[in-house]
């Protein structure tokens, strides 16, 4: 039982009389693990309980100490573990070279039991100490990234409290984004960075005047033109950040307006020149929009909300992105259901609805 407290000593050395002078110097201090070559090294540092330092020889047949070091390296399960060389080799470019490849130190035989334990221990305390820190960091940095997600999400929904009562609908589009992205092959990190940037699209909406944002009316020109400046406003309320969340956050905000065809604002972008987080928000803001209450319309059923995305498909939307969403539908609605707004009755939408009408739901 004490053991399985003590920390854990990889030697490894191709000549087993090497391995049992080091063990007697340590064996007493650590639970010592040995191997005779390269492969087995690799195995152990890789295993459920790997080394928390491994002394190597560097001259053993089929993988020399410099090849093992340099594979512990490249690995990101084994690059902190620290490596001592062990060896005969004692000239200074012997020794540049075990420190090029990763190792933190280097012993020359014939060994000192002293100066081997006093390097050990050293090093040891060390590698606590960078994994202390590390995992102080981590837990910072996703403190900070926690926070930081929270106040765009909260933000999110300032603005869209601010237009109406459906609170949900940031949540609701910006997992509907999420799967649109899954689909099309971005990866679950790509895909999660437009899952938290999607809820800050509309945050514009804070600068436009109550009363065109909440007119229950159809809008006139001079109207419309305030509402459009919504896009520059939420470009601008994010501003020009280097992190990866935010500047997606607003490039999402400035061209989830534009469309396929270039009819869109405020830059008339067209096709692959709108960025493709504009794409999929013009997607899955529009569908949400259709089939949500607004002041001036009932929530469409979800298949005409779905028809009317298809009928858009090469003017107001990337044909590609329209297909990953239909393809998505089971999920999407499940999304829908389980963010569902308290207010929304579920209704069938008496007479027609004007295009222009579910436009302006996301003006």
């Amino acid at each position: 039982m004490q053991n399985k407290h003590k920390q854990i000593i990889l030697i490894v050395d191709d000549i087993p009389a090497n391995i049992d002078i080091l063990s007697a110097i340590l064996k007493e201090d650590y639970t010592v693990k040995a191997a005779t070559n390269g492969l087995k090294a690799l195995r152990i540092a890789e295993s459920a309980t790997p080394p928390d330092l491994i002394l190597l020889d560097v001259m053993m047949p089929d993988m020399d100490g410099y090849q093992v070091c340099r594979r512990l390296k490249e690995n990101p399960l084994t690059r902190r573990i620290p490596v001592i060389f062990v060896t005969t080799k004692g000239e200074v470019e012997d020794e540049a070279a075990g420190f090029a490849c990763g190792a933190v130190d280097y012993l020359s035989k014939p060994l000192s039991p002293s100066i081997v334990r006093a390097r050990v221990k050293t090093h040891l305390a060390l590698y606590d100490q960078n994994r202390i820190l590390e995992d102080k960091v981590r837990e910072r940095t996703a403190e900070l990234n926690g926070t930081r997600l929270e106040i765009i999400r909260r933000l999110g929904r300032a603005a869209e409290y601010k237009d109406n009562e459906t609170g949900m609908h940031v949540i609701r589009m910006s997992r509907y984004s999420q799967l649109i992205a899954l689909e099309i092959g971005l990866s679950v990190a790509e895909s999660e960075l437009i899952l938290h940037a999607a809820p800050m699209h509309d945050v514009g909406k804070i600068g436009i005047p109550d009363r065109v944002l909440l007119k229950p009316a159809k809008l006139d020109d001079d109207e419309w033109n305030i509402m459009r400046t919504h896009s520059y406003i939420g470009y601008k309320i994010i501003g020009d950040h280097p992190g990866e969340l935010l500047k997606t956050a607003a490039i999402g905000a400035y061209t989830h307006h534009e469309k396929w065809d270039g009819s869109g604002y405020p830059r008339r972008l067209k096709q692959e020149n709108i960025p493709l987080i504009g794409r999929i928000l013009a997607v899955t803001d529009v569908f949400d929009a259709l089939t949500s209450v607004r002041p001036y319309k009932k929530a469409w059923p979800v298949e005409e909300a779905v028809a009317e995305i298809r009928r858009c498909s090469g003017s107001h939307f990337d044909p590609t992105l329209v297909e990953a969403f239909s393809r998505r539908i089971p999920e999407i609605l499940e999304v829908k259901q389980q963010f569902s707004d308290v207010t929304v009755e579920s209704s069938s939408l008496s007479g027609e609805v004007e295009i222009v009408k579910y436009a302006g739901a996301n003006q």
